[in-house]
């Protein structure tokens, strides 16, 4: 088992399988260099050259980027009918808050802006990368509410998996006060597939909160569940499970739900 901040080992670069009706394509990369390739501080806006890491500052507008981001890494899903969805860094980075909200304040904050630049420091942001991403989807997709849940049960079947795979798309120690990461996760069975897209964030003794979405495709079905949960809670009243709090796969059975909301995605 990999330690909470360890990098993942690059595999395969990419790697596409076809499964009933979809095409799944999942793409893997190192990590976005820090510094500009270019030797500038920023690349000029647009520039033919402008690096992978300028492409970034200057596409989200947000003063620090998370300590590590998988720029290129994506799950990609598309059917025969052109309906299509993907799940990125750059995306799930264009969701965190730059300011314009008020942001998470921790005492551990100004701790944390303190290792940052002095331009940094006047910006507001929030700067636990916390992202309500839910994947982004083609006009192919017509979203309608529904009550009809996720099937946990039958997904805990014993059932053959035909793939798997788990990809960080960004990660941050938030100065070694805890933990933000994106990841996605998908699994394909013979019955369909399920893929979990979430955002774990953990501020050392102060919150921990899981933004799950889930997308559990049947194929005898013309649509896709999805279910999106916020579950948080400080963590005064998670004491009694602390030898748990890096694992999000167990923690989220203890933690309240704050939101939930379900829909049929038909294509």
């Amino acid at each position: 088992m990999e330690s909470e901040g360890a990098v993942p080992i690059l595999a395969v670069p990419s790697e596409t399988i076809s499964f009933n009706e979809w095409n799944i394509t999942v793409e893997r990369s190192n990590i976005l260099k820090s510094m500009c390739t270019q030797g500038a501080n920023v690349c000029e806006k647009n520039s033919a050259n402008c690096c992978e890491l300028c492409t970034y500052k200057h596409a989200l507008n947000l003063p620090h980027l998370p300590g590590l981001v998988f720029h290129k890494n994506k799950l990609m899903l598309e059917n025969k009918y052109g309906a299509k969805m993907q799940f990125g860094p750059m995306d799930a980075l264009k969701f965190v808050d730059n300011g314009k909200d008020e942001a998470l304040e921790v005492a551990c904050a100004q701790k944390w802006c303190d290792t940052r630049s002095e331009l940094m420091k006047c910006k507001r942001f929030d700067w636990t990368f916390t992202s309500p991403y839910q994947g982004t989807l083609n006009e192919e997709f017509r979203a309608e509410p529904t009550d009809i849940p996720i099937n946990k049960d039958k997904l805990l079947q014993r059932e053959d998996i035909l793939f798997f795979d788990d990809i960080t798309l960004y990660e941050d120690e938030l100065h070694d006060q805890g933990i933000s990461k994106m990841s996605v996760r998908i699994r394909v069975m013979a019955s369909g597939f399920l893929i979990l897209l979430r955002h774990f964030l953990r501020v050392d003794d102060v919150l921990i909160r899981l933004h799950d979405t889930r997308f559990y495709w049947e194929i005898e079905n013309d649509y896709i569940l999805k279910e999106f949960v916020h579950r948080e809670a400080p963590c005064s009243l998670l004491q009694d499970v602390i030898s748990i709090w890096t694992n999000p796969d167990e923690l989220q059975n203890y933690l309240p739900v704050a939101v939930r909301e379900l829909h049929k995605l038909y294509f």
